[in-house]
């Protein structure tokens, strides 16, 4: 049996940088960087950071063009409980939590798998809360062109929780609404169904 790869690609020169830095900040805050544990702490660091911020280098435009589809449906489709993770840009501390995600076709529809992945692509920059729900809404309306968007994203934030006003209970929730979505009956309609439990 082969042995178990973790198949990530990373660029070398850049990892190499990344890690001397993260190396730097250890030895600054009073850690000893040759100690066994930490050894390879550094490169471990450098390529968490280029994988938590790979969204830099990728185009959401582009994944949601790459699978859309010409179909007559015309009412809401729906995504809930997408897992959101990201890094908060005043702190560098991870923010998580579940976005929810509605459209209403008008002509074409785009594959499921490609909404999540919508979310991935902003999430993995550095953000705040706010300006993630913002850019996940307008990359969706600016390419689908829907008759309606909708999003909802409710998080947990570390720089909240650990540091700060460590309030570990507090959740921070952001929402945006575009064409149809802005009529009450419709908002009311797409919050009705992402708080219900339909198992």
């Amino acid at each position: 049996m082969a042995p178990y790869r973790h198949l990530e690609e990373y660029n070398i020169e850049i990892t190499n940088e990344v890690k001397e830095h993260f190396a730097n900040i250890m030895s600054d805050i009073g850690e000893d960087v040759e100690r066994e544990g930490l050894l390879k702490t550094p490169e471990r660091a450098a390529k968490a950071m280029l994988f938590l911020t790979q969204g830099y280098k990728q185009n959401a435009e582009e994944i949601l063009k790459g699978a859309m589809f010409a179909e007559s449906y015309d009412d809401m489709v729906i995504i809930k409980d997408i897992e959101v993770y990201s890094l908060c840009e005043h702190h560098m501390l991870p923010f998580f939590g579940k976005a929810h995600i509605a459209y209403i076709p008008n002509g074409h529809i785009v594959g499921l798998s490609k909404i999540p992945r919508v979310v991935d692509v902003f999430a993995r920059r550095l953000q705040v809360q706010e300006r993630l729900t913002h850019d996940i809404l307008e990359c969706i309306n600016n390419t689908l062109k829907p008759k309606g968007v909708a999003v909802v994203i409710e998080a947990a934030h570390m720089c909240m929780m650990m540091r700060g006003v460590q309030k570990q209970n507090s959740v921070t929730t952001t929402s945006g609404f575009r064409g149809q979505f802005e009529k009450i009956e419709t908002r009311n309609e797409f919050l009705k169904l992402i708080s219900a439990d339909l198992s």
